[in-house]
């Protein structure tokens, strides 16, 4: 492992307390203009999201109406009833997404799918690039304000479930994770920049309690602060 990623993880509460811990459960809430651009209904109610941090599961619930709840893994997402019943699934969801772009509508398990892996990515950050990234190695640090932040570039699996094969990660002075950069590939491969801030303690592993997500300029690739693609909220951090 790297020095840089050693002491990212290290800042963020260590490999031995991580591996320790099965789950992560949390209270979500969701906004920006993504939603609208997909033809999804968003609505800014508080919802609960549960995942399995070394391999790819989520679940948030409710889902669509009460009782019900989302399953995401990259080889399935589904809508399941209170009672367990399959209200819908599809299974290999990722290639659903052939010939999108960003403005192409989503349905139901379309936003299962992009939720699962965008929640699992951000929330297992930094420590999935130890157990999920094939390399990664030091790049060009970032200026943002007074501050430098130090850069990692993962390249992952196509079987891994995330947004792109190639991301960037950005660290500041104390090595917490700061921005990430990366193409939404499922949506036509536009470029973003997202924002995590406001670091929770949950039992000695930090993590951000607040993301906003930009898109990046094709030419520049600096964010374009105009209104975020995404916002996220978290709270209540459980981890089992």
């Amino acid at each position: 492992m790297i020095a840089l990623l050693a002491d990212a993880i290290e800042a963020h509460g260590g490999l031995n307390r991580w591996n320790a811990r099965k789950r992560l459960t949390a209270t979500i809430a969701a906004g920006g203009d993504v939603w609208a651009l997909k033809g999804v209904e968003q609505d800014h109610l508080q919802r609960t999201v549960r995942i399995d941090l070394h391999r790819e599961q989520a679940r948030i619930e409710p889902f669509g109406k009460n009782g019900q709840h989302s399953e995401f893994s990259p080889e399935r997402v589904a809508i399941v009833a209170a009672d367990e019943r399959v209200v819908a699934e599809r299974k290999d969801p990722r290639t659903s997404f052939a010939r999108h772009d960003m403005r192409t509508h989503w349905d139901p398990l379309h936003r299962i799918y992009f939720e699962g892996c965008a929640l699992w990515t951000c929330l297992t950050t930094p420590f999935l690039l130890s157990e999920k990234a094939s390399e990664v190695h030091e790049i060009e640090p970032c200026h943002e304000g007074s501050e430098v932040w130090r850069g990692l570039r993962a390249t992952f699996s196509p079987a891994l479930a995330s947004h792109s094969i190639e991301q960037d990660f950005y660290f500041g002075p104390d090595l917490l994770i700061r921005r990430h950069d990366y193409r939404v590939e499922i949506a036509g491969n536009f470029p973003v920049a997202e924002y995590a801030s406001n670091p929770a303690n949950v039992d000695g592993i930090k993590i951000p309690t607040r993301r906003r997500t930009y898109l990046r300029d094709e030419t520049t690739q600096a964010p374009m602060f105009d209104a975020p693609m995404i916002s996220i909220d978290l709270s209540d951090f459980r981890f089992d």
